[in-house]
């Protein structure tokens, strides 16, 4: 499967003239199938929309990427604004193929590593990680409605 994710990043020509991180996020959640306002809540929690940003854990850029699931994703600068956050899409894109759909453990994957909520699903106890799928859960929604709210907009122009 992650084969099919990796391939399809190379198949798609890259944005021409894009530099604004919302458009990036856009057209990566679009080519890999995710919902926009998923990968802006996922960015929210994960960097506040900092591409500069470096945890403790040394994670780092909007996505805010480890190491290794940064290589293993074929993104060689973290701080690449495009690169960043087509790993960090493609890698979503990947527990939420992993997972079923279940946005739940996927964003709780995103968080905690995929084998350790592949052994103990909806089992799993951390706080920490259960604040972080809630949080992620209410910018979702949060998104959901703006997007609603925008779209309502239009159609009565």
């Amino acid at each position: 499967m992650r084969q099919i994710v990796l391939a399809l990043a190379f198949i798609t020509a890259p944005l021409q003239g894009a530099t604004d991180a919302r458009q990036w996020a856009d057209y990566w959640a679009d080519a890999y199938g995710l919902q926009r306002e998923l990968v802006y809540a996922v960015i929210e929690v994960e960097s506040g929309w900092n591409a500069r940003a470096v945890s403790g854990a040394g994670a780092a850029g909007l996505m805010q990427l480890m190491p290794g699931t940064a290589a293993e994703f074929r993104v060689r600068n973290r701080f690449d604004i495009a690169e960043n956050i087509r790993g960090g899409v493609a890698y979503l894109a990947w527990l939420m193929a992993c997972f079923g759909g279940d946005m739940r453990l996927a964003v709780a994957s995103y968080n905690a590593g995929h084998r350790r909520i592949l052994r103990h699903g909806l089992h799993y106890r951390s706080a920490e990680v259960h604040g972080y799928v809630r949080r992620v859960a209410d910018l979702y929604w949060r998104n959901c409605r703006d997007t609603l709210a925008r779209l309502e907009r239009r159609d009565l122009r």
